[in-house]
């Protein structure tokens, strides 16, 4: 896994070489969550947004008996860890005015962390906090992520890179 700065805003580049390194990365990220973190996933399709949630879900505690996956059919799956995590997938919604019947609020505003696929088909309704990670294909195995928005987290989560030795 290689980090750099985002030279177009402030944030991080990250590459990722195998699906490994992007369930490391949302490993050091979820370690550094809080309660009421949002993270919005954008991306195509098979381009890592299940596998970070997979590793967000490590850095929250989640137990290993859970299996963490994209709850496509189901719209969203909760799991229990140190702050629940409740993972959302609006891929099957056709936009926002789908989830206010949901109560969507309940999640963007409660006591756990949201992890959100398909994030850009509710943009409008992001709470201004979020944290974003952009994921581009560079080739079968690589991907590139972008990670931009709450400047607190991003601090936090340059700062648990460093210490891990990410290069």
């Amino acid at each position: 896994m290689k980090v750099e700065p985002a030279e177009d805003e402030p944030g991080l580049i990250v590459i990722s070489d195998q699906p490994q390194d992007t369930i490391t990365l949302g490993r050091i990220m979820g370690a550094q969550l809080g309660m009421g973190a949002v993270i919005a996933l954008i991306g195509e399709l098979g381009s890592g947004k299940t596998c970070i949630t997979q590793g967000i879900a490590q850095g929250l505690g989640v137990p290993d008996a859970y299996y963490i996956t994209s709850p496509t059919f189901t719209l969203i799956n909760e799991y229990p860890g140190r702050i629940p995590l409740y993972h959302l997938d609006v891929y099957r919604l056709s936009g926002a005015e789908d989830l206010v019947d949901l109560g969507y609020e309940e999640y963007f505003y409660g006591n756990g962390v949201i992890v959100i696929e398909w994030a850009e088909k509710i943009q409008d309704i992001l709470p201004a906090g979020c944290l974003y990670v952009y994921f581009t294909y560079i080739d079968e195995n690589s991907r590139q992520m972008k990670i931009t928005g709450n400047n607190e987290m991003l601090s936090s989560i340059m700062q648990a890179l460093r210490k891990g030795a990410v290069q």
